[in-house]
């Protein structure tokens, strides 16, 4: 076996335990979107098209709230800025890769893929660039496929899914597993702990706006003392 396959098939045994949350998130999805008044093909384009999970669900729950659609689509852009940070973190090890292949990367970019591909990264810096680009795309064989095979699922089966099955326990608990291994520092903790205090604090305020407000000021908590740790090493 090449380094290059070895990686592949690595990242998709490290991705496998994703797939117990991965499937009740996406059948729950498929069965909210129906429940908004989505069809099976409607319910299909905006997972093949968006392929972000929270920021779905976040525009769908506005939806029903009917929410002027620049709110839509604001926090749907809010939840997903993450994103942003995960490429910032990982182009010093994807960045020499082809254009081609970041492009479709880029689109895969979910939390999944980055939570192992960036601790594989730390372990192994000296991987060859290929061995990397295949490993992010094996952390994908076990997220990617499930969830669009489960969002259909869970579109054709509606509301015929029993209520007491409380398959929304899905989406907290995939964010607890995705974030807890990566609050590996001071900063990752503040934010974090400000994130989920300002949620708390807004959470009356209308169409989730205050997702908003707590997601800028967990980034500026953050921010603010990674700035405060460098200067206070700068000055010994």
């Amino acid at each position: 076996m090449t380094e290059t396959s070895a990686a592949f098939w690595r990242g998709a045994r490290h991705s496998l335990p994703f797939t117990i949350v991965v499937i009740p998130f996406a059948i729950l999805f498929g069965v909210v979107a129906t429940e908004a008044g989505l069809n099976v093909l409607e319910t299909m384009v905006f997972t093949v098209t968006v392929f972000a999970g929270a920021s779905q669900f976040a525009a769908l729950q506005l939806m029903q709230d009917n929410a002027p659609t620049l709110i839509v689509l604001a926090t749907a852009l809010a939840v997903n800025l993450r994103m942003v940070m995960y490429s910032v973190a990982l182009a010093p090890h994807l960045g020499r890769a082809p254009l081609g292949w970041r492009a479709v990367m880029a689109y895969f970019l979910v939390d999944q893929s980055f939570a192992v591909s960036s601790i594989e990264y730390e372990r192994n810096p000296a991987l060859p660039i290929m061995a990397k680009v295949a490993f992010f795309f094996g952390a994908l064989l076990p997220v990617a496929p499930v969830w669009y095979a489960a969002s259909l699922g869970g579109a054709l089966a509606g509301r015929a899914i029993p209520p007491e099955f409380a398959l929304d326990f899905a989406l907290p608990i995939t964010f607890l597993a995705m974030v807890a291994p990566l609050l590996r520092s001071l900063p990752h903790i503040v934010a974090a702990g400000v994130s989920i205090l300002m949620s708390l604090l807004l959470a009356g305020l209308p169409w989730g706006t205050g997702v908003l407000v707590a997601a800028a000021c967990a980034m500026a908590a953050g921010a603010t003392l990674v700035w405060r740790l460098e200067k206070g090493r700068a000055n010994g």
